[in-house]
C-alpha cells in the first residue's frame, strides 16, 4: 500500500488530486447508456485522464468508443453512435406534461421493439420459433450484426489494444454459467467481445468466440467493479456509474411496479458487491494498521509477514455517479431510444459529475489520507 509519501500530488483545477490509477466503471442499461456518454465528456471537461475502462453491456460499448479513440475523437465516436442509434425515433421537443412524456416514452419503446435500432440490432424477418434450431434466429427475436459493423466504423481496434487505456469487458459463457471478463492486458478484443458482452437474450442471439458462446455479462454481475479490485495494483480512484438507483420510492402503479422491478434486479448486485468489497477492504486496512504498530520482533515474524501480506491493498476512492429516473421513465426506460430522451440522459451524466467536482474535498481528503471509501456527492 502507497504511504504519504509516495503518493502523488498532482491536482486538479478543482482540487481533486488523482492518484496512480482512475478507473471508470461502465455498468449496463441500454438505452440509459447515453447517461454514460455525459459522464465521459464532463470527465474530460475536468481535466481528468483515465487509465482503465471496464464495461458490462451498453457499459462495454461505450467503453471500447472511449478506449478505441484517441481522446481529441472520443466525444466525436460517441455522438456519432447515440445520434445513429436514436435516428429513427421523433425527437418529441415540444412542452409535455409528465403524462404526456410518458405516452411518448411508452411509444417510442413500442417502436423499438417493432423496428429495432439503427446501427445496432434489427427484427428477425421469421420468429424464432420458425428457425432452423440451434441457429441465431432460433435463439434471438433481433439480428444483432448492424452493431459490428457500427463498432468496426468508430472504434480503431489496433489503438484499443494497445493503447494507453486498458479495456475490461464482461460476459457469460452459455453452457457453463461462468463469467469471464476479456481484458486487453491479456488479449486481443474485437467487436465480438463487446457484442458478447451486451447479447442480452432473448432479445440478442449469443456471440461464439473461439467455440465459446457467450451472453450478456449484467445476467450475472451487471457492474465490472469486481474486476478492477480483484487486479488492482496501484492507488485507484474508481468512477462507477450506475444507471438503476437502489433506493427509490413505493409504487403507485403497475408502471411503477415494472419499472421498481427491473431498477431491483439490476441494481442490488452492483449495490451488494461495492459494500461488501468496500468493507472487507476497510477491515483489511485497520488490521495492517495494527500489524504496523507491532514492535520489531513480533513484526518479523513469519506467520505476521504472511498475514501483513494478505491484508495489505492499495486504497480505493470509489465515487458513484447513479441515473435518478424521472417521473414519466416506467420499466422500458432502458430500450426507448428516442433522441430527446437521448439528450435529456446525456446532459443528466454531465450534471452529475459537476456536482460532484463541486464536492470533490471529501474524495481529494480522502486520496491524500490513503484511505478506502465510496462517496456518492451528486444531489438526490
Amino acid at each position: 500500500m502507497a504511504d504519504a509519501e509516495s503518493r502523488p500530488r498532482h491536482h486538479l483545477p478543482s482540487g481533486l488530486p488523482l492518484p496512480d490509477m482512475v478507473a471508470l466503471v461502465l455498468q449496463g442499461g441500454g438505452a440509459l447508456g447515453s447517461f454514460q456518454a455525459g459522464v465521459i465528456e464532463e470527465i474530460a471537461a475536468n481535466h481528468i485522464e483515465v487509465d482503465w475502462v471496464a464495461g458490462i453491456s451498453i457499459g462495454a460499448v461505450n467503453a471500447a468508443l472511449f478506449a478505441g479513440n484517441p481522446p481529441e475523437k472520443r466525444l466525436d465516436a460517441l455522438r456519432a453512435f447515440w445520434d445513429g442509434a436514436t435516428a429513427a425515433l421523433p425527437d418529441f421537443s415540444l412542452p409535455l406534461s409528465d403524462s404526456g412524456r410518458e405516452f411518448a416514452h411508452e411509444w417510442s419503446a413500442g417502436a423499438v421493439m417493432l423496428g429495432g435500432v439503427p446501427g445496432f440490432f434489427t427484427p428477425r424477418l421469421i420468429p424464432p420459433t420458425f428457425a432452423v434450431p440451434g441457429s441465431p434466429g432460433a435463439l434471438s427475436f433481433y439480428d444483432s450484426s448492424p452493431l459490428r459493423e457500427t463498432l468496426d466504423r468508430l472504434v480503431d481496434w489496433d489503438l484499443l489494444n494497445n493503447g494507453p487505456v486498458r479495456l475490461s469487458v464482461g460476459a457469460v459463457e452459455l453452457c457453463s454459467g461462468n463469467f469471464r471478463y476479456f481484458d486487453t492486458r491479456d488479449e486481443k478484443l474485437d467487436a465480438r467481445h463487446i457484442m458478447a458482452s451486451g447479447a442480452l437474450p432473448p432479445g440478442l442471439p449469443p456471440i461464439e468466440i473461439d467455440g465459446l458462446y457467450y451472453w450478456d455479462g449484467g445476467l450475472i454481475s451487471n457492474t465490472p467493479l469486481t474486476h478492477i479490485l480483484d487486479r488492482q495494483d496501484a492507488e485507484t480512484l474508481i468512477f462507477q456509474v450506475d444507471l438503476f438507483p437502489a433506493a427509490a420510492e413505493l409504487p403507485r402503479n403497475i408502471t411503477d411496479v415494472l419499472a421498481r422491478e427491473k431498477e431491483i434486479r439490476f441494481s442490488s448486485r452492483t449495490r451488494a458487491v461495492s459494500d461488501e468489497r468496500l468493507r472487507l477492504r476497510q477491515e483489511r486496512q485497520m488490521v495492517c494498521k495494527l500489524l504496523n504498530r507491532l514492535p520489531a520482533d513480533l513484526a518479523n515474524d513469519p506467520e505476521v509477514l504472511k498475514l501483513k501480506a494478505r491484508v495489505t491493498e492499495y486504497p480505493v476512492s470509489l465515487v458513484q455517479l447513479i441515473y435518478r429516473a424521472n417521473a414519466w421513465e416506467g420499466g422500458s426506460r432502458d430500450f426507448e431510444f428516442s433522441a430527446r430522451s437521448m439528450h435529456e440522459h446525456w446532459q443528466a451524466g454531465r450534471t452529475a459529475v459537476a456536482e460532484t467536482m463541486a464536492n470533490a474535498q471529501l474524495v481529494a481528503q480522502n486520496i491524500l489520507d490513503g484511505n478506502t471509501a465510496a462517496f456518492d456527492l451528486t444531489q438526490r
